[in-house]
């Protein structure tokens, strides 16, 4: 009865075992499954629903290269962070802001050579400016699941400016007109003053000569003379040498030298030089001061009263408008004595003393009236400015030579 037992489970056993072979070898035919479904970079299933026993896992959701479990419900891999949650290079700036795995600088922001001095104003000399330090660049952030941010760039020191350069010296002297000669003196001819005043007598005391007054009118004259005498002369300054009550002295209008005659030849280099007796002039020149030609004036005829209207300082000084014919505006100043000068030292009369070698105040005229004297026995008295020897002339001097 037992033996009998035993056999029927030995059969059962083997029975039971054929049985199960049967079914794996029919699910090995029949459920295999070749990958399944593969999604790349989605949810990838590596092996299928593959079951020896249970039910597997394959690779959970997204997981790239998960392990199958075998022999249960196994997550392989779980969710598997290629290197965490990495920025790729971010937000990059350049040489501002950068990102590489966060916010990152990236050399921070980077001074250029900062602001450099452009030299400032530079004047003619002047040092040019030192340029500014270059920026240091920022160190880059270091790579971490947050990134963290390089340090920001150090900016450039700014430059210095330049020293502003110093103006150049103004020159001193030398003709204002290129190409002209020196010349900056002389006495107007009898010839000169006829031509110019239409008339015989000259202008007398009346100067204006088509201005509003003396001096400018005087000046007007000078100049003309001038440039008729040397072409382009015109364009430097021309002054009558006149003293007026305004006041207006005759030795503050005419510059302060050097003065040349018309061929060149010193007549004095300093107004103080200037103002003395007679010039310290070319001793050609000193006793006998040249006209517009550059001749000596006398040519041997009594005419060396010259206008001045000044006292021997070449001032107006107490003098009133009878010592300047109304200022040099008027032929028929009552009571008027003009001042005059000589141009060469006259002697034997027409002012006698000391007095008759200053160029600048020698005597009084007889008045103001247009008149012409030549003559060596003085003579004359129609109560004209060259009744004593002249013809009412005057002196012009440049202010540049």
């Amino acid at each position: 009865m037992m033996q009998s037992r035993s056999t029927s489970r030995v059969v059962l056993s083997m029975t039971l075992v054929i049985g199960v072979s049967a079914c794996l070898s029919g699910a090995s035919t029949e459920n295999d499954g070749a990958g399944g479904t593969r999604a790349s970079g989605g949810t990838a299933s590596t092996g299928g629903t593959t079951s020896s026993g249970g039910i597997a896992s394959a690779g959970g959701t997204g997981a790239s290269g998960g392990t199958t479990s075998t022999g249960g419900t196994t997550g392989a891999g779980g969710t598997r962070a290629s290197g965490g949650t990495t920025s790729t290079g971010g937000t990059t700036s350049s040489g501002g802001t950068s990102a590489s795995g966060g916010s990152t600088s990236a050399g921070g922001s980077a001074s250029s050579g900062g602001t450099t001095g452009a030299g400032g104003t530079t004047g003619s000399g002047g040092a040019p400016a030192t340029g500014g330090a270059t920026g240091r660049a920022g160190s880059s952030g270091r790579v971490t699941s947050t990134g963290r941010g390089g340090a920001i760039g150090v900016g450039g020191a700014q430059g210095t400016g330049g020293t502003p350069g110093t103006g150049g010296t103004p020159g001193t002297g030398g003709s204002t007109v290129t190409g002209l000669a020196k010349f900056s003196f002389f006495v107007t001819s009898i010839e000169a003053m006829r031509r110019l005043s239409n008339n015989q007598n000259g202008f007398g005391g009346d100067l204006r000569y088509g201005e509003a007054d003396g001096l400018a009118g005087a000046d007007k004259i000078c100049t003309e003379i001038a440039e008729s005498s040397m072409a382009g002369s015109s364009a430097k300054v021309w002054r009558a040498f006149l003293s007026t009550t305004a006041p207006v002295n005759a030795a503050d209008r005419v510059g302060n030298g050097p003065w040349y005659d018309r061929i060149g030849r010193l007549v004095a280099d300093s107004k103080a030089n200037l103002i003395q007796t007679r010039p310290k002039a070319d001793a050609a020149i000193a006793n006998d001061l040249p006209n517009e030609n550059g001749t000596p004036n006398h040519q041997n005829v009594d005419n060396h009263d010259v206008l001045t209207g000044s006292t021997t300082a070449g001032q107006i000084g107490n003098a009133t408008t009878t010592s300047t014919c109304n200022d040099w505006t008027s032929t028929s100043v009552s009571g008027a004595k003009p001042i005059i000068g000589h141009s060469w030292p006259r002697s034997g009369g027409g002012g006698g003393g000391d007095s008759a070698a200053h160029w600048i105040n020698a005597h009084t005229a007889a008045g103001c009236a247009a008149s012409v004297n030549l003559s060596t026995s003085m003579g004359g008295g129609s109560g004209g400015v060259g009744d004593g020897g002249g013809y009412g002339a005057i002196y012009c001097f440049a202010l540049s030579p």
